[in-house]
């Protein structure tokens, strides 16, 4: 074998390696960047059932309460606002300003012995309090997969080829008010 022949040889190993980095390298930034939407998806999938109930339970408390009409308006409006909201940031945002417009619906109820006993708003607040849960546990998932995602996105050499082939970091679901922290007071 003369000396072209090995060159060309190196060469064409060289090729098939760094062919075979790029494509296990695409192939795990898709499965992150899919199991991360997956993830989303699972937040938004409770986002609706919340916003789903918060109709029947405005309608449950103004049935008891008819002097708390700012209350009501505040929270049709955040519900409108997260439901229209677009992009993660934005829906995070408006969500964010949702959970306190329930915590003055809730506030209100409070005030109401008779609200308190009624079958259908315990129910509801029941069911509410379910969502939440689910609400944080898929908060909890989608952001451990935007961790795992951006990981493999940032280490090196993955962020020379990543960067090039158009993946994006995802952002965190964050609570960036201090007051948005406490959960919705559903207990009486």
């Amino acid at each position: 074998m003369d000396l072209l022949s090995i060159i060309l040889i190196v060469i064409i190993v060289l090729v098939v390696i760094i062919a075979l980095y790029l494509i296990l390298t695409y192939n795990g930034l898709i499965r992150f960047k899919n199991r991360t939407d997956e993830a989303w998806s699972d937040i938004d999938v409770q986002l609706k059932r919340r916003h789903d109930l918060i109709p029947n339970l405005v309608e449950a408390v103004k049935g008891y309460s008819k002097h708390e009409s700012e209350t009501f308006t505040k929270v049709t409006e955040a519900r409108a606002e997260a439901l229209n909201a677009g992009t993660i940031e934005e829906k995070a945002a408006a969500e964010n300003v949702l959970s306190g417009a329930l915590k003055s619906l809730f506030a209100v109820a409070e005030s109401y012995p008779e609200l308190k006993a009624s079958q259908n708003f315990l129910q509801l607040q029941d069911e509410l309090s379910d969502t939440e849960n689910k609400i944080q546990a898929s908060r909890r998932f989608y952001n451990g997969n935007v961790r795992d995602f951006n990981t493999k996105l940032q280490v090196f050499p993955t962020n020379f080829f990543g960067k090039m082939l158009g993946f994006k970091d995802y952002q965190f679901f964050q609570i960036t008010d201090e007051k948005e922290r406490q959960n919705v007071e559903v207990k009486f």
